[in-house]
């Protein structure tokens, strides 16, 4: 049940946010180069500490794995598999293990670049 509504409620924060952030982009990307700047800025953790833009960026990051996971799952489940119920817990927290793993990666290795 837990991974349903985590399923659900990722695929509304990567529509909201992600939508957010992509035409801002867009939108900073045809415009000047003082707009893209400033998106660069806000997005970007070099000009100071910004540790709320970060953690967002953080969650939405892991917000992709959990959904994307979580499809995966389901598309397992569409073809006739995993609903014995030791499979399907295991598949479960597989999806909340591995989101949460594929997020540390991903921002240890986009960090340590940034350093």
């Amino acid at each position: 049940m837990l991974v349903s509504i985590l399923h659900r409620a990722t695929g509304v924060a990567l529509t909201l946010g992600g939508l957010f952030l992509l035409t801002w982009w867009l939108l900073a990307l045809s415009g000047s180069a003082e707009g893209y700047a400033t998106f660069t800025s806000f997005v970007g953790w070099k000009l100071g500490p910004v540790p709320l833009i970060l953690i967002g960026l953080v969650l939405l990051t892991w917000a992709f794995f959990q959904h994307t996971l979580s499809g995966l799952r389901h598309l397992v489940m569409d073809v006739g598999a995993g609903f014995e119920l030791k499979t399907n817990k295991t598949m479960a927290l597989g999806t909340i293990v591995g989101s949460l793993i594929l997020t540390a990666l991903f921002w240890a290795i986009i960090l340590g670049k940034a350093a």
